[in-house]
């Protein structure tokens, strides 16, 4: 009886590399899970699309999306018939356990309702954080677009929650010398008062100092070596540095806000022992766009004076 190898595989027949219309239907879909909402110029410059994808190629693509009923759009008023895109429930369920994704909260927008009561917050801190993948692109600094996380929340005392409007991992490279760098920022279209704005501070420094109780609320020997430490230090190295980024009201408001915030550093116990330690700033939006968030353009707001790059705070 005669036995017939099978034929052997080779590595050219086990190889798979993906075309780049199906990378980057699958990059858009990420963003749109991570970022919630885009227009289709922001994802363009979110992806860093090349230029052999066209803006008709990729406005193709979008469209071939809405068709397979994995997105969606809506139309933004007053500006020009452009469009900000959106999962539909389709994609919200395929991409949910994508490994880049796994942990991110989960906050979609998957109505046209509920996109158009989101718009101007979510595009706005999307604007936030295209100023600062522009600059690591400009600096060689490594920073994706995956590695902004909207919406992050963590628990505090008596079951409160603090949520950063965004999370933001940003590796700085010099030479050979690499330094990572996370911040919460809070981004400030002018909705919300000077003073509840600053006390955001006191949650920030709350967060810092917050100990878990183990469950049953007693602190045994087992417990206390089960839970050391601040809460913080299970999901970051060093505790974040917190930027505020501030739009949609004049010069002078933007000065009255960021006093407001210097003031509440200097006056409140725990915001004044977090300054100590944790680098805290505030810029203007339109400021970061122009110049980069590594220009100095950011307001401290501990005891040092003087305006610096986000970095050197």
């Amino acid at each position: 009886m005669t036995i017939i190898p099978a034929p052997t595989e080779t590595l050219a027949d086990t190889r798979y590399v993906p075309d780049t219309g199906e990378t980057m239907r699958h990059q858009v879909l990420a963003a749109l899970a991570q970022h919630r909402m885009a227009t289709t110029h922001q994802l363009r410059e979110l992806l860093a699309v090349p230029n052999s994808l066209t803006r008709q190629r990729f406005s193709q693509l979008m469209v071939s999306l809405k068709g397979d009923e994995l997105v969606s759009s809506i139309t933004l008023p007053g500006a020009g018939g452009t469009r900000a895109w959106f999962l539909d429930t389709e994609g919200v369920r395929i991409s949910r356990d994508w490994p880049e994704l796994r942990g991110r909260p989960a906050y979609p927008v998957t109505t046209a309702t509920a996109a158009s009561l989101r718009t101007a917050h979510t595009l706005t801190v999307v604007r936030a954080h295209l100023a600062f993948a522009r600059d690591a692109r400009a600096r060689d600094d490594e920073h994706g677009f995956l590695d902004w996380t909207p919406e992050v929340a963590h628990q505090l005392p008596d079951g409160e929650r603090l949520i950063a409007d965004a999370l933001l991992r940003y590796t700085v490279t010099t030479g050979e010398v690499r330094a990572k760098l996370r911040a919460f920022v809070e981004v400030d279209r002018g909705t919300m008062s000077a003073e509840r704005l600053a006390s955001k501070l006191i949650e920030y420094a709350r967060f810092r100092t917050y100990e878990p109780m183990p469950p049953g609320g007693r602190r045994t020997t087992e417990a206390a070596q089960a839970v050391t430490g601040p809460a913080w230090q299970r999901w970051y190295p060093r505790y974040p540095r917190v930027l505020f980024v501030l739009t949609g009201v004049g010069r002078r408001a933007a000065a009255n806000r960021i006093a407001d915030l210097r003031a509440m550093t200097a006056e409140h116990p725990q915001v004044a022992a977090m300054a100590r330690q944790v680098p805290l700033g505030a810029a203007v939006l339109e400021d970061i766009e122009e110049q980069g968030p590594s220009a100095p353009v950011w307001t401290r707001l501990g005891e040092r004076p003087g305006p610096c790059g986000w970095a050197e705070l």
